[in-house]
């Protein structure tokens, strides 16, 4: 049998993850408080160490950093695998579908492999270098045009933040429409077409939450930089288009609301 590929490995980590997570969707759960606002449950503790039991009976000599357990170890020759077992766990333990396991492979600061997976359809995004694809959609034909732009609502409680004054914009409603979305799953939907973008607030330089939708995104060849228009990592921010037009419209909108 020929060695499983790091794209392989990647999705077969998130199906792991995504088993866990359908298992215990609706179940009661134990809330282990990380903040006033944010806390974990076993799903995501339980979701990590499947999809770790993957990487590191595929990969024993590679890195693994998670949500829940933090960093494992560090690797050999850079490669590390970076994983948000359970992205939407405040949706989750609502018994709310948005929620997604993330899933992505760091060689050298660059994402060679990513997964996103979204349990309640059975969709697997994923990328591998600068390929691009999905499994499980229903149906083949690509999505529809649309204006919808996710904004991630989880913002920060010192500050104004952007997405919440873009909602409020008139001339942002103008053009797009506007679709709250709190998860990373917003990214995946951005590489696909079903959204046409997404923008977030905060510093995402090595998240654990973001580098498999980043990764997504630019295998898609969608347009992803930070709020300066600069690399993703460069600056604060993520802005997120199918193309270049409306990422030029959502820079623009973007720039009248920083703070910061």
């Amino acid at each position: 049998m020929p060695d499983r590929t790091d794209r392989d490995v990647a999705l077969d980590a998130a199906r792991a993850g995504a088993a866990v997570l359908t298992e215990m969707f609706g179940s009661p759960l134990t809330r282990h408080h990380k903040t006033a606002t944010d806390f974990a449950t076993e799903a995501d503790r339980a979701a990590e160490r499947a999809i770790l039991d993957v990487i590191h009976a595929a990969r024993p000599e590679d890195g693994f950093e998670g949500e829940e357990l933090g960093a494992v170890h560090a690797g050999a020759g850079g490669r590390t695998w970076l994983v948000d077992p359970l992205c939407g766990t405040l949706n989750f333990a609502a018994g709310s579908p948005s929620f997604c396991v993330n899933v992505a492979l760091v060689d050298a600061g660059v994402t060679v492999a990513a997964t996103v997976s979204h349990p309640p359809t059975g969709e697997l995004y994923w990328s591998a270098g600068q390929e691009f694809g999905v499994l499980g959609r229903s149906s083949t034909e690509p999505p529809a045009p649309n204006q919808l732009v996710d904004i991630n609502a989880d913002g920060p409680l010192d500050r104004p933040f952007v997405g919440a004054q873009l909602a409020a914009d008139p001339d942002f409603r103008a053009v797009f429409n506007p679709r709250i979305e709190s998860t990373t799953l917003a990214l995946a939907w951005v590489a696909s077409g079903r959204r046409l973008g997404y923008v977030t607030d905060g510093r995402l330089e090595g998240s654990v939450h973001f580098a498999a939708g980043i990764a997504l995104c630019q295998a898609a060849a969608c347009v992803i930089t930070d709020f300066d228009g600069n690399a993703v990592h460069e600056g604060p921010g993520i802005i997120a288009a199918r193309d270049r037009e409306s990422h030029a419209a959502l820079l623009a909108l973007v720039a009248r609301h920083r703070t910061a």
